[in-house]
């Protein structure tokens, strides 16, 4: 087995997942049982196996639920550490992670509190930090399947990327996991709201936003249809998964 990669891995975490209440009003997304237990647990010990062995999760909305549950991340096979963010001032995603900078040091790898991903990271994360690129983005051939597909991936490289402004040649969508050098976000001023797409976006204008294709679907809870089919997936994969 490879030595653990001992890069941080911020889990996005602090939203309020206005998408899921009721099931949200007094629970948070990372919370929600799915096929047993809270879905926080399956995001982290998929981490450990695929090799990583530190997370920082960037909390906001009942941030302290998450924690009690977590605590230090030994149980997991990980150390865990917390960024806490305003709940009545969420700095959204891209905000949150320029808030955890003192924690996440000069380069770290991503994760969407609300994903479970199935294809394997540790290539992708590797051929990140052995490159001079600012950010990294996974990508996935989704053609519309799983969600609206937002990125023009051709001949190995993201030429196009866009949440809002999406055209019928995007055949591939943000697979869920990137990375991010310090530079990525340090000219982007302290604890104001900031979406990630945006500095991915910049990175792009730039050339500095490698690119990495997967091949294995992903899963979510951010909606009710994409939480019932990650449990059913979870619950068929117990012991696996």
């Amino acid at each position: 087995m490879s030595a653990a990669l001992s890069v941080p891995v911020a889990i996005l975490s602090g939203g309020v997942a206005s998408r899921m209440r009721p099931l949200t009003d007094a629970t948070p997304k990372a919370m929600l049982p799915v096929a047993g237990e809270p879905f926080i647990a399956h995001q982290l010990r998929m981490l450990a196996r695929q090799g990583f062995d530190q997370v920082v999760l960037c909390v906001g909305y009942l941030g302290k639920r998450i924690e009690a549950y977590v605590g230090n991340g030994e149980p997991f096979g990980l150390q865990v550490r917390y960024s806490y963010e305003s709940e009545d001032r969420l700095l959204w995603t891209g905000g949150a992670l320029r808030h955890a900078l003192s924690q996440l040091g000069d380069v770290f790898f991503i994760l969407y509190g609300d994903s479970y991903l199935t294809a394997p990271l540790r290539p992708a994360a590797e051929r990140f930090l052995a490159s001079d690129a600012a950010g990294m983005m996974t990508v996935y051939h989704n053609t519309d399947r799983w969600d609206a597909s937002n990125v023009l991936f051709r001949d190995g490289r993201i030429v196009g990327y866009s949440k809002e402004r999406r055209s019928a040649e995007m055949r591939h969508i943000d697979y869920g996991f990137g990375g991010l050098r310090r530079a990525a976000l340090d000219g982007y001023p302290e604890d104001v709201r900031l979406d990630l797409s945006e500095v991915f976006r910049a990175l792009l204008a730039r050339g500095q936003l490698l690119g990495c294709e997967v091949f294995q679907r992903f899963y979510e809870i951010g909606s009710p249809a994409g939480l019932a089919e990650t449990e059913q997936y979870l619950t068929s994969h117990r012991g696996q998964a």
